[in-house]
């Protein structure tokens, strides 16, 4: 019995010691994230092979894991560029990215967790500067924004492609140009698309102008021939036809055949 609490004593401490050790070897690795392993007495970064995936895990307590976040991620960047014409821009940009899965332990060896300010953002920042550049503050403000964004996404990804980030899309949120140059694009934007109309109500015109002239062209045209071929005889005929028909009708009348001046019938006595 004297010797229970000599024995006791080491063991609470053994206890107590693995507790530590497995608290500090228990890793657990979220949704949408993975783990780097360090290994202190192994080489460090462990970079041929794949990161620590999601669940449950134990590592040796010398050794440490650094978790990323893998799923897609967005950033948002506000940047001041310059126009083709030197005049200052505002654009405001997000780019989806995330880290190369397979690559994620070269990625911190190399870049670091803060792999988003060290490389991603400077390489959009510099692609942007150098595509706004090759236009016009015109053609930001209005046709040109989905040229604009495509280039800017093609220039970052070439980029960090080697840098074992994967861009998934860059958009354009905003462009945002000095007042007055906005309100004489505005004015002139305006101004062309009244041009527009007024060419366009010239065009109508013109066409059903050109309508109605084909038309009495037309007319005219049957109006000749017919002319042309109505001879005496035709006309005499037709006349007697229609003599014919009327004597048909139970009204009563007189018919002279051939006492009209033109030779055509009378008809008399209609009552």
């Amino acid at each position: 019995m004297d010797r229970l609490p000599k024995i006791a004593l080491p063991l609470v401490f053994a206890i107590i010691l693995g507790i530590v050790l497995i608290s500090k070897s228990a890793i657990t690795i979220g949704s949408g994230e993975a783990g780097v392993l360090y290994k202190t007495f192994g080489g460090g970064v462990v970079t041929d092979e794949s990161p620590l995936g999601e669940g449950f895990h134990i590592v040796a307590p010398w050794n440490k894991v650094y978790i990323y976040e893998v799923r897609q991620q967005e950033v948002f960047e506000k940047m001041n560029v310059l126009s083709s014409n030197g005049l200052d821009i505002k654009l405001d940009g997000s780019a989806w990215f995330q880290p190369k899965y397979k690559d994620l332990g070269k990625l911190h060896q190399e870049k670091g967790e803060d792999y988003v300010q060290r490389v991603l953002l400077p390489t959009i920042r510099s692609a942007a500067r150098s595509v706004v550049g090759r236009y016009t503050p015109e053609q930001l403000y209005s046709s040109k924004r989905d040229a604009i964004q495509a280039e800017i996404f093609e220039e970052t990804k070439r980029i960090v492609d080697d840098e074992y980030i994967q861009l998934n899309e860059f958009l354009v949120r905003d462009v945002t140009l000095p007042p007055t140059i906005k309100d004489a694009i505005e004015r002139k934007l305006k101004q062309e698309q009244e041009s527009l109309e007024y060419e366009f109500r010239l065009v109508t015109a013109e066409k059903e102008a050109q309508k109605v002239r084909i038309e009495a062209q037309g007319k005219a045209d049957a109006n000749r021939i017919l002319s042309a071929s109505l001879t005496d005889k035709i006309l005499q005929d037709k006349g007697i036809d229609a003599t014919l028909e009327l004597s048909k009708s139970p009204n009563a009348k007189v018919v002279v055949v051939g006492s009209g001046g033109d030779g055509l019938p009378l008809i008399l006595g209609n009552n």
